[in-house]
């Protein structure tokens, strides 16, 4: 059990592979040449990044928070999955496990430990450290693919809101989990159910269609906020893992870092928007998900996220 004051990663375990990700958001129907989210950083605060071959020296920054160690590592391996979903080449196989964004930048906080553990103080300073850095590694998304314990103090959570914001506010777009206490409503936890995220929920393949996950968390929140506001796959994605292999994973987790690695394929076409103007093209592209009745925008649909809002 994980003692107060910590919080945790939504995960579950699973063993059946899912590789047709990018069929579902449309990125096979782009037309080429195709977006590969150049030029365009991406901060994960996780449990670090494992030199896979996947990421081709595309590891721009690193920093532990953890055991204060100078070079990347990933001791439990969530970190270095999200990483591939978000920005993996697919080098070692292929193409065939290529992530959303394949030559995207990596710039990469650990601030969860071996057993996928954190302290809300480490996620801060992970946010903090991510805006000191921005402009110098040109980080305009922020993934968090964690989420908080119920039972954190409340003056834990105004600090780590504070910083949220502030990192939307400063040109930051940042992604969060919905969390997988779902079904039921008002199960989006925090960071996600704050107005300055993008929350997303997870969708997998049903027996009548494209539908939410059961576990994944619904809105809305508290202050009658709908979220989460956008669905991207997250049922058995098989990605890097932290032995230079791939594995596979199940949560929410899995799905931020599909529309964080979206985002960046959006930003390298267009990259003076800022985070409500990214926000406003996701409503506008997101397809009607069965099995949600209007409660989100819908799914990640790429080719029209990236024609949204053209003339």
């Amino acid at each position: 059990m994980n003692p107060a004051g910590l919080f945790f990663i939504y995960y579950e375990k699973s063993i059946v592979e899912m590789n047709n990700v990018r069929d579902i958001i449309g990125m096979d129907r782009l037309a080429e040449p195709l977006p590969t989210g150049k030029g365009v950083a991406i901060c994960i605060l996780d449990s670090g990044i494992a030199g896979h071959e996947d990421f081709d020296g595309r590891i721009a920054a690193f920093r532990d928070f953890v055991k204060s160690q100078k070079e990347p590592y990933d001791d439990y391996g969530h970190g270095t999955h999200i990483a591939g979903i978000c920005a993996g080449s697919g080098i070692r196989s292929s193409g065939r496990y290529r992530g959303i964004a394949p030559q995207s930048r990596l710039v990469v906080g650990k601030i969860l430990n071996r057993e996928g553990d954190g302290r809300i103080e480490h996620l801060v300073e992970g946010i903090r450290w991510c805006l000191r850095i921005r402009e110098r590694f040109g980080i305009r998304i922020l993934n968090i693919s964690i989420g908080l314990m119920k039972t954190i103090d409340n003056s834990q959570q105004d600090v780590l809101l504070e910083y949220i914001n502030e990192a939307w506010d400063r040109g930051i777009v940042t992604v969060c989990a919905a969390g997988n206490n779902g079904p039921g409503s008002g199960t989006v936890t925090v960071p996600g159910t704050q107005p300055k995220v993008i929350t997303v929920g997870s969708l997998e393949r049903g027996r009548y269609g494209i539908v939410p996950s059961r576990y994944s968390g619904r809105g809305p929140t508290t202050d009658c906020v709908l979220k989460p506001e956008i669905y991207a796959p997250g049922r058995e994605i098989k990605s890097c893992g932290k032995n230079n292999g791939y594995v596979k994973k199940t949560g929410t987790s899995m799905a931020v870092p599909v529309v964080s690695g979206a985002i960046a394929l959006l930003l390298e076409k267009q990259p003076y928007l800022s985070p409500v103007e990214v926000k406003m093209k996701l409503y506008e592209s997101a397809r009607r998900l069965d099995g949600d009745g209007g409660a989100s925008w819908g799914m990640l649909y790429v080719p029209d996220l990236l024609s949204a809002g053209k003339n």
